[in-house]
């Protein structure tokens, strides 16, 4: 995966075939400790610590369609690559959390990619689902929560093509401020 929005996506959508009904999707950026952190954590099944280990395994997956896992994997040598690392924490019954950092101004970090796309498309696929998303820049933050734009709209379902636009677009000029030095 080139971008950390497609990292992004496999991970929450993880989430959601783990029954997940709340998701949070977190992006710290730190410049300047030279750090970008991303949390994905969700209330579903959860995992083992034996599952949570295995995981990150490219020969591990929980799916019964494929062999392999590659998500989590790539995503850690992805990390590692920048002087990061993953860690996974997890309990059955009690959801799941992904954690990847990055050094921030590495060379081989990839870029954040179409995050306001990525948000706004899990919120429009998923819309029985809450979505969290928060982007922490220095000391500058922008949130949004698929509950409160649900409230808001009084109704109106997040599937529709009008307000997956609308969110894409919400997300995208309220995030553009934090990211212009990304």
């Amino acid at each position: 995966m080139q971008e950390l929005s497609m990292h992004v996506m496999d991970i929450a959508q993880n989430a959601v075939a783990a029954g997940a009904a709340n998701t949070r999707i977190l992006l710290r950026m730190d410049p300047a400790a030279d750090r970008l952190e991303l949390t994905v954590e969700d209330d579903g099944r959860g995992m083992t610590e034996e599952q949570a280990r295995a995981a990150l395994d490219p020969f591990y997956t929980s799916r019964t369609t494929r062999k392999v896992g590659l998500g989590l994997p790539l995503l850690r040598l992805t990390a590692q690559l920048t002087g990061g690392d993953v860690a996974i924490e997890s309990a059955p019954g009690k959801g799941t959390r992904v954690t990847a950092w990055f050094g921030l101004s590495h060379i081989d970090r990839p870029p954040l990619g179409d995050m306001a796309g990525t948000i706004s498309a899990l919120m429009q696929a998923n819309p029985e689902r809450d979505f969290c998303y928060e982007l922490h820049v220095n000391d500058q933050s922008f949130a949004v929560n698929s509950r409160e734009i649900k409230q808001i709209l009084g109704g109106v379902s997040l599937a529709q093509p009008e307000v997956a636009l609308f969110l894409r677009e919400y997300i995208e000029e309220n995030s553009a401020p934090l990211l212009e030095k990304e």
